[in-house]
């Protein structure tokens, strides 16, 4: 089983309670990205393209425990950048452990050799390694060679001394599905704990924009990896309803405040792939946010997402109305053979709004009150070396 049991009831009991209590808006989980600060640029990624002095923005460990405190998720997912960058990575570990969150520390696996030692087995702590796919799928997502052999070391190592380890893997397009169901073969005979996967989400600052997959291809893509997989005991970390959803089989809607986002600039509107202007509290995101604004059929940015941080939450919260449903395609898996489920209309979405620039320049002027930064260490992205100015909040 993917999931321990225990963290099934717990999380299954959190959600229950949301229902029964009436809470329309709730946490799943919740995505903290306290550095932006990344040792790779892969060319599908929008999330490292900022000025070095906003990249050497961290958050600190009280504002990192302050903003679970806030969301009161069940589920923490750490992720960046790379969060094995900041030093105090650990502690923030250590004290969501301690609160019994469930922690998910997601990393390209670079460090993770080196940094193991700072870090203690449990029960509510997983390493999740970024892994899309075998070693060429890999190292030509990631723009360096060698990154893939490095991962599967330190995720033997890893394994070797107790840590739970889940596979992120996002695919794209032109991805072989006989190849991406090797790959989940390979993963399972590295005794790995679970594979997250989903469609790469289309960012509009990645510098490669050729790959993105649209919905009807990530449905096809999918439906065809899960054929091959029929019969065997793949284990993922996410719910059957989901996975059922990629391979084209619910017409779900997202629900982008299920995994609310905690960056360097505040609580991110409005949700973990759309960064469209920040609130100040978790409070002031879940009620001042304009919701109906976004998702597809909505909204043109979102027209072609299938990603688990939008519909993951949609698939846990139909599992505890549909409990049978749920049941069913657990037991017997994604559909593969019959119609797919109509797609939502786009005909009346808004066009895609642009506020990058701004939102850069706010985040500028903010930090220049702050007083001029010190010279960092060098950091390495991609092989070479990056002068880094250190803000006196970083690390």
């Amino acid at each position: 089983m993917a999931v321990p049991l225990m963290q099934a009831v717990r999380v299954g009991r959190y959600v229950l309670k949301q229902h029964l209590t009436g809470r329309k808006r709730y946490p799943l989980v919740l995505m903290l990205e306290p550095l932006f600060r990344c040792n790779l640029a892969c060319a599908g990624c929008g999330k490292i393209d900022y000025p070095a002095k906003i990249l050497n923005q961290r958050m600190s460990l009280q504002e990192c425990l302050d903003a679970d405190a806030e969301a009161g998720a069940p589920i923490i997912a750490i992720a960046g950048g790379e969060p094995l960058l900041h030093k105090e990575m650990p502690q923030i570990v250590e004290g969501l452990v301690e609160r019994k969150k469930y922690v998910y520390l997601c990393t390209n696996a670079l460090l993770l050799e080196k940094k193991l030692k700072d870090y203690k087995p449990s029960p509510f702590f997983s390493w999740d390694v970024h892994l899309d796919g075998d070693q060429q799928m890999h190292d030509s997502s990631v723009c360096q060679d060698g990154v893939y052999e490095r991962a599967v070391a330190a995720i033997r190592l890893a394994k070797s001394k107790g840590f739970r380890i889940s596979i992120n893997c996002t695919f794209f397009d032109g991805v072989d599905p006989k190849k991406a169901a090797d790959f989940f073969d390979s993963v399972m005979e590295m005794g790995v704990d679970g594979v997250m996967t989903a469609p790469g989400y289309a960012y509009e600052r990645a510098p490669d924009q050729e790959h993105f997959l649209n919905r009807q291809k990530t449905k096809t893509l999918f439906r065809d990896i899960f054929r091959y997989g029929k019969g065997k005991k793949w284990r993922f970390t996410q719910s059957p309803l989901f996975l059922n959803f990629l391979a084209g089989n619910e017409n779900y809607k997202c629900t982008p405040w299920g995994k609310p986002l905690r960056t360097v600039f505040g609580w991110q509107r409005p949700c973990y792939l759309l960064g469209e202007g920040y609130a100040k509290t978790f409070k002031e995101l879940m009620e001042d946010t304009a919701w109906d604004d976004y998702g597809t059929g909505a909204y043109e940015k979102c027209a072609d997402c299938m990603v688990h941080s939008g519909y993951e939450a949609t698939a846990v919260m139909d599992a505890v109305k549909r409990p049978w449903h749920f049941i069913k395609v657990a037991l017997t898996g994604p559909e593969t053979e019959k119609p797919m489920a109509p797609e939502i209309s786009l005909a009346h979405q808004r066009p895609a709004e642009y506020g990058y620039d701004a939102q850069v320049s706010e985040q500028m002027e903010r930090l220049e009150t702050k007083g001029k930064p010190s010279r960092g260490p060098r950091v390495r992205v991609n092989g070479k070396d990056v002068e880094s100015q250190k803000s006196s909040a970083a690390e």
